[in-house]
């Protein structure tokens, strides 16, 4: 049996901190290789199909694309940048065979970098580096291939991995060079650096189809795809084949359709060969992790271990006064059957029954995950209520752990004060203290996951919006001790009915308000916060009593300040425990969970006895 090398072919993947300009270099090299028609109007960040990532920013979903060069095919994953789509970025390096680390030639590595890095390295993977945004006008290439070579080895790279080659790139401009002072042209120098230093897949084609499904898609005509690389023999459409599941279990079920890439689009074909990146369609209930083999000698691949959650919250049926207004799908059984098909993709999720049927208990990677989750329902017409995230506490030994988060805070000097201050009391360690680019400090903490909730509006508050913060997961680590929660209560509607500017008015003296006047409000809605600890009761739908009498003044426009709007990251950040954040397609609002004033004193008196 012979080793069989395919030396059309290169797979790679893309990989970097959040907005170090990964997609964006996608697309170049998309534009360059004459994927789309001379006439054809491309959009910016092609590769960011999904709305939300349009709108943020950021890749969410790792993606699939694929250009010729020169008679070669690359095949090239885009995955996301941001540490709570991790999971996605581990699956995908088991596709490929080198990567392009891509690092912000002002920026440098930051906390994904190092994060991405890792699970590469550990892969075996030798990375390419591409300093991109050279353009800029901070950049400083030559000091960040130093911190960049310096990251390789903390993280103990090899020497071959040491060994990187480094392309320097404005992506936007769509140039790329091997020495700064060339005069760039076009991605050409890119694309002759990965198809000469990225290994060609090797293996036997002789041998029986093994092929590990590391992503799934869905189509509403032909159901689930299964997306992934051949690692042995080949493959045919209506061929019969044997799916070894995670747990041993082999079925027999038949290939319907097989398409490789093309650019952006999917290519229908008759046959893949070892090497080839895949879609196959025709089976119905196939999984992440599985691998789809030869019938006859069905061999099982190991599939990579995905870290575990770390945060969870309760996803539970909505039962406030407004249920059911707003929403389509509003009943438990909706919410239990599209929290249940959200599980054939996002492998990080984890979703628990509880012994209430209207509640579920879903654990994500962090805030951003599952706020991600609850947006696309929410925008698919889905309406429920979350409860405060909470972090996953294990034990060890006896002894009860948490998550550790590795946190990086770039800051003007003026507000470094403030934020060492805030820090303190939610248990974070400071690490690493340098001197960033024009006049901005880079902090480097250890903090619990438990200290960051709640943390980002302050600190955006705090720096006037000059700070930048970015934290990964760091480790478990013993229980670092009580953590203060919120410092300030929540202004409580009194009674349902419209807020009006008189109440509002008399409202706003108390603390800060969320809802503008004419908003639908409910008994036990927050419609603010309290500037002191507790929370204040607040009636915003009292009108003004008409009297017979006029004094001079009384009529003139009361003034409301503007209300601070709150987005779904913030609702979730500033709940407390007996808060939640119900969700609906048009709307989203905080509530106590017991609504009832009376019940709710009641309560806290029970609580202080």
């Amino acid at each position: 049996m012979n080793i069989f090398t395919r030396n059309d072919i290169r797979n790679i993947a893309i990989i970097a901190h959040v907005d170090h300009g990964k997609t964006t270099i996608v697309d170049a090299l998309l534009k360059q290789s004459n994927v789309f028609r001379v006439n054809e109007k491309v959009e910016e960040r092609v590769m960011d199909s999904n709305e939300l990532e349009k709108e943020r920013g950021i890749t969410i979903l790792a993606k699939n694309t694929a250009v010729m060069h020169n008679g070669i095919k690359i095949n090239i994953i885009d995955t996301p940048g941001h540490a709570d789509f991790g999971g996605e970025v581990e699956r995908v390096l088991k596709m490929v065979d080198s990567v392009l680390l891509v690092v912000d030639a002002y920026e440098g590595p930051m906390p994904q970098t190092k994060f991405v890095l890792k699970k590469a390295l550990e892969l075996n993977l030798k990375p390419i580096v591409v300093i991109n945004k050279i353009d800029k006008k901070d950049a400083r290439a030559e000091e960040v291939i130093d911190e960049v070579f310096d990251l390789f080895v903390e993280l103990g790279a090899d020497d071959e991995q040491l060994d990187f080659p480094i392309v320097y790139c404005s992506a936007k401009a769509g140039i790329a060079k091997r020495e700064l002072d060339e005069d760039g042209e076009s991605m050409e120098p890119l694309f002759d650096t990965i198809v000469k230093n990225v290994k060609s897949p090797e293996g036997y084609l002789d041998k029986p189809l093994q092929m590990l499904v590391t992503t799934i898609d869905y189509n509403e005509y032909v159901g689930k795809i299964a997306i992934g690389k051949i690692e042995r023999g080949n493959i045919r459409k209506n061929q019969q084949v044997a799916l070894v599941r995670k747990d041993g279990k082999i079925e027999n079920v038949k290939v319907a359709n097989l398409y490789v890439y093309n650019g952006l689009n999917r290519q229908e074909v008759e046959e893949a060969l070892l090497g080839d990146i895949v879609a196959v369609s025709g089976i119905p209930d196939i999984n992440i992790g599985e691998t789809i083999a030869d019938s006859s000698n069905p061999e099982a691949l190991p599939f990579v271990d995905i870290d575990e959650p770390t945060l969870t919250m309760n996803f539970m049926v909505n039962n406030s006064p407004f249920a059911g207004k707003e929403g389509e799908y509003v009943t438990s059984r909706h919410l239990r059957d599209r929290l249940m098909k959200e599980l054939e993709t996002n492998v990080s999720l984890k979703v628990e029954e509880t012994d209430s049927p209207d509640c579920f208990k879903v654990s994500g990677r962090g805030e951003l995950h599952l706020s991600i989750l609850i947006e696309t329902m929410r925008r698919e017409g889905y309406e429920f209520q979350v409860s405060k995230p909470s972090v996953i506490f294990k034990e060890k030994n006896g002894k009860k752990q948490e998550p550790i988060e590795y946190l990086t805070i770039d800051v003007p000097e003026e507000f470094m004060g403030v934020v060492m201050e805030k820090l303190g009391p939610r248990k974070a360690e400071l690490v690493n203290m340098t001197s960033a680019v024009n006049g901005y400090t880079r902090l480097e903490f250890k903090i619990p996951a438990r200290g960051l909730i709640g943390f980002r509006n302050e600190f955006m508050t705090d720096t006037k919006g000059n700070g930048i913060m970015n934290h990964v997961f760091y480790v478990y680590d013993d229980f670092k001790g009580e953590i203060p929660g919120r410092s300030r209560g929540s202004l409580v509607a009194f009674e349902q009915g419209e807020a009006v500017t008189y109440g509002l008015f008399n409202a706003q003296e108390r603390g800060t308000l969320f809802i503008p006047a004419a908003t639908d409000v409910y008994e036990g809605m927050i419609v603010g916060e309290c500037s002191r600890a507790e929370d204040i009761d607040v009636n915003v739908c009292k009108k003004k009593h008409l009297s017979n009498t006029r004094s001079s003044g009384s009529d003139d426009a009361l003034r409301l300040t503007t209300p601070r709007a709150m987005s779904l990251e913030e609702c979730l950040e500033f709940i407390a425990g007996d808060e939640l954040v119900e969700i609906t397609p048009k709307t989203i609002r905080m509530r106590k969970r017991v609504l009832p004033s009376a019940e709710r004193k009641r309560m806290v008196a029970r609580n202080r006895n």
